[in-house]
């Protein structure tokens, strides 16, 4: 799995190697500035033939010796470069004002002014604020750009400046790239809320900091990866790999369960069961081949089927409703504290029931949308939702890692950037993805909380069976394309099992 960084995490590393002597910041702001050129060149070919306009956007801080670097680079190759300064070069870091103080010897520096990107500019360079970024932007950065001008291309130096680097929300304003250069690892924000629609393109360049990376500890978040060898079979029947069980609500409600079960067999589940009431008990018996029934009228009718040890996951939440039923087969399942995935109405209930947030444990994966993800944790949801004013923006990542802790299992906070914690604080982030838009359908997390169940069903621990079940969801919007509906994910995943050589 790949590390994303907090801006803070990322100073601590440049920090932690220049402090042992194993890089000077210079170096560091050296090999930068090489990378984005590089990266830049990959991504537009075209730009790496014969000279062209560049107008490079310097700030305040290293971000902005990074884009002097880039400057210089581009100078070298024969291009008409401009450089736009905002603030004082005197009063730049000592690394970002060596560089400057370097171009500055040969080429003007303009200021950064409304209107200081004219004519036709080839490349757009923005350096003007990074990770560093902790509070909404003063100053109008699309107006940098005059009427009439013509950019073709743009790239951002770390994370498009206004963004915020941990959260990805846009702090006042934000100026948007085709292209995002980061260093050594991805950064929190390029993933995660408005982020990833304004950094374009995103190319991450080594600096030499990956033993670092290593090291740090707590380890910092990830970006979920799905991998072949824990979802392959072996030798075995089908109990070897598990018997979930899908509770379902009444007639007219079971679609929702009926698509979690087809998941949770698909994933590799050895056996499947739809727990249904009585009055349901025809349509889904009309509905179903390979999947199981059992009439489940109510929470006594739940224990004594849990009696049953070779059941090894629940799935409670889509379609069950908010009845008293609901809230007994929730109670219920809690107590047997098996591996229990809760959707859905399962946490509408448990947000609203103090008794049933406490008997969560361990072996749950919460797996709430915005919505219910407010009805579970107002407090987290308001914060996360205020407007940034000073420091930076609180993010999903902050906000899934406390409820998840707050809750005592895993939390799996769903939306088009997907965000899983354990209550041990290890995160993960499934991105979002252009295909993935098409995940926009109902049903289609009534397929994720199945696939994740199916994934507890075979034995994967809690925090890992959401991750892999995420990243599995994404790639079968991704095969699959435009035009997908709920009922297409589960009989998508052979293709995708393939694709990863299982």
């Amino acid at each position: 799995m790949a590390e994303i960084l907090t801006a803070a995490e990322m100073r601590g590393l440049e920090n932690e190697a220049m402090e042992w002597g194993a890089v000077t910041g210079l170096e560091l702001m050296e090999r930068a500035g090489q990378g984005v050129v590089a990266a830049v060149f990959e991504q537009w070919p075209d730009l790496a033939r014969g000279a062209h306009r560049a107008v490079v956007l310097c700030g305040p801080g290293n971000n902005g010796g990074d884009g002097f670097v880039v400057a210089r680079q581009l100078a070298g190759r024969g291009w008409d470069v401009q450089t736009c300064l905002l603030g004082d070069g005197a009063r730049l870091p000592r690394d970002a004002r060596a560089n400057h103080d370097l171009w500055a010897k040969t080429e003007a520096v303009a200021p950064v002014a409304p209107g200081c990107v004219t004519g036709e500019v080839d490349l757009l360079v923005d350096a003007l604020f990074g990770t560093g970024l902790t509070r909404p932007v003063a100053v109008g950065l699309e107006a940098l750009i005059a009427g009439g001008s013509r950019v073709a291309h743009r790239v951002a130096v770390d994370i498009p400046s206004g963004v915020c680097a941990d959260s990805g929300r846009v702090l006042g304003e934000a100026l948007a790239a085709d292209l995002t250069v980061s260093f050594q690892t991805a950064k929190c924000g390029h993933h995660l809320a408005e982020g990833p629609a304004l950094c374009g393109a995103l190319r991450v360049v080594d600096i030499g900091l990956a033993e670092g990376v290593a090291r740090l500890d707590p380890r910092p978040a990830r970006l979920t990866c799905a991998e072949a060898a824990p979802l392959r079979k072996r030798r075995g029947h089908k109990f070897s790999y598990g018997h979930a069980l899908v509770l379902t609500g009444g007639a007219g409600r079971t679609g929702a369960a009926r698509l979690a079960a087809r998941g949770a067999l698909r994933v590799g589940a050895g056996l499947v069961t739809l727990g249904v009431p009585p009055n349901a008990q025809m349509e889904v018996a009309q509905q179903i081949t390979a999947l199981m029934l059992r009439r489940v009228p109510a929470a006594e009718a739940l224990a004594e089927l849990l009696e049953d040890a070779r059941i090894t996951a629940l799935c409670l939440g889509p379609g069950l409703g908010l009845d008293a039923r609901a809230a007994g087969l929730v109670r219920t399942a809690l107590a047997a504290h098996r591996p229990t995935v809760l959707d859905a109405d399962a946490c509408t209930l448990i947000g609203r029931d103090r008794a049933l947030f406490a008997a969560l444990h361990e072996g749950c994966v919460l797996t709430p949308h915005g919505g219910e993800f407010a009805r579970l944790f107002p407090d987290l949801a308001a914060e996360l939702e205020a407007p940034p004013e000073r420091g930076p923006a609180y993010s999903k990542l902050d906000a899934t890692r406390a409820a998840a802790r707050r809750a005592g299992c895993v939390v799996l906070f769903k939306g088009a950037d997907t965000v899983i914690a354990g209550p041990d604080g290890v995160a993960r982030v499934n991105p979002p993805q252009e295909a993935t838009a098409w995940l926009a359908t109902a049903g289609s997390g009534d397929v994720l909380a199945g696939i994740i169940t199916g994934l507890l069903a075979r034995g994967l621990p809690p925090a890992e069976a959401a991750s892999v079940g995420a990243c599995l969801h994404a790639e079968a919007a991704r095969q699959f394309g435009p035009g997908l509906i709920a009922e297409d994910l589960p009989e998508i995943l052979p293709a995708v099992f393939r694709s990863l050589g299982v």
